[in-house]
Parts: structure tokens; sequence; C-alpha cells
């Protein structure tokens, strides 16, 4: 007989494990088609566990699990390998994908580009190097997936982005052309860059510099000024080369 709510080979990532029971993790995973949940990993604590060294950070999993309530019970992990493993500073890196990521995703809402976005930034701060991009990237990306930010193509007045133009952000809403006006709760950023980092194009030092006060503009207005985690993981973000 099957079991009740048995889904099996699902693409997933650990986002956050903890203690459970004596011998057992509480592990938050993060898939591609059921969202984000909380799972029971059963004896993964014990020395002998076949999971002990299966469920790590930053590492794509296929996992199998069953139930169907908010804590279900994981029935089998397998890495799939292929990146390597985050340390120093792309580790950092990874906490706050993981604590964004927690943040701004609803349990048990499925959103595969929200886990697209995920899977090329853990990939990205692998390689080492050019984390500022990666996580610039990122944030714009996950927030875009998950409906937060607008497109950067088009001003507030419908027009297309104009490279040589100056544009005033903020909140979520759409760029608004630069008429000498002064917005105090706003970025005022160049078009070129505008339309770089809608491209992905984080090669030269204004768009990344620019692209990190935008980016923090939107995470302010949806997640308030209070720090992620700590003062130390965001002094070490905000320290990134850009």
């Amino acid at each position: 007989m099957s079991q009740q709510g048995r889904v099996d080979r699902q693409a997933a990532f650990i986002l956050h494990a903890q203690p459970y029971r004596e011998t057992s993790l509480l592990v938050e995973a993060l898939t591609r088609d059921h969202g984000r949940f909380s799972l029971v990993a059963r004896g993964a604590r014990r020395p002998r566990a076949d999971l002990r060294g299966v469920l790590l950070p930053f590492q794509p999993l296929t996992l199998s699990w069953f139930g169907k309530g908010e804590l279900r019970t994981l029935h089998t992990a397998d890495w799939n390998g292929g990146v390597r493993p985050l340390s120093g500073l792309p580790l950092v890196c990874g906490f706050y994908l993981n604590e964004l990521m927690m943040k701004l995703t609803a349990r048990d809402d499925p959103e595969p580009r929200a886990f697209s976005v995920y899977d090329d930034a853990v990939r990205g701060l692998s390689r080492l190097g050019a984390q500022g991009a990666v996580l610039r990237r990122y944030e714009l990306r996950l927030m875009q997936a998950l409906g937060y930010a607008p497109s950067l193509l088009r001003d507030s007045q419908g027009e297309a982005i104009h490279p040589e133009r100056g544009y005033w952000c903020r909140g979520a809403s759409l760029p608004e052309p630069d008429e000498g006006q002064i917005v105090a709760d706003g970025a005022r950023l160049t078009g070129a860059c505008l339309l770089a980092i809608e491209a992905d194009d984080y090669a030269l030092p204004a768009t990344r510099q620019q692209a990190r006060a935008l980016t923090r503009l939107w995470l302010t207005h949806l997640l308030g000024r209070e720090p992620l985690a700590s003062r130390e993981l965001l002094q070490a973000i905000q320290a990134i080369a850009e």
C-alpha cells in the first residue's frame, strides 16, 4: 500500500537543519515543484546513518517524502553532485541566499522560477569570484519571480528606458524619469545601468553599485529596516567588492 502524500524524486536544496528529538533532524527544504516546507529526517544524526553526509546545505539533492501535514517525513535523499562546497565569503553569501529565500517565500507555495534563481546563485557562488554580481542577480530575479519587483525595460509612463536618461526608483514601482525632482525615498539610476541590470550584465562597477542601491531599496520596502540575521552577516555582505 502506498504511503499517504508520497512524493518521489524531487529536485531540492536544504535551507536549514537543526536537531530534532534524540537522533533526528528537522529540515527546511526548498523544492522545485512543491515550494518550501519542513521535513523530519528520522535517525539522520545517528553515527552510521545514510543521511548523515547527504543533507548538506548548498548541494543539489533529490528528495522523496511522505505526509500531507505541516511536517512531512523524509523517505530518501540522494546527492546530485556538481557543486563545489562553499567556504569563506561564498559561504556567508550562501547563508544570505537562504535567509532571503525564507523571508520572501511562503510555505507550500510552489514557484519553480524561484527554485531556478536559487540554483543558479548557488552554482555561481561555487565558481568563486564575482560574489557581488551573483547576489545582485539573485536579489533582483527572486523578487521579480515572486512578483515583488517590476521589469526594468519601461518607465512609469510606459516608455522604453533610454540609456542616456536618469531615473528614480522607489518601492516596487516602475522607474520614474528624472525631470529634476528630488525623491527622498528613492535611488537614482542611469538608464544604461537599468538596462544592464535587466540584461544580467554586471561587468561594469557602476552597474554593480547602482544595482546594490536598487535591491537594497526594494528589500527595505518589503522587509523593513530590521537586519535579516545579524550585524556581522550584513557587514560581511556589504564588504563584498563591487
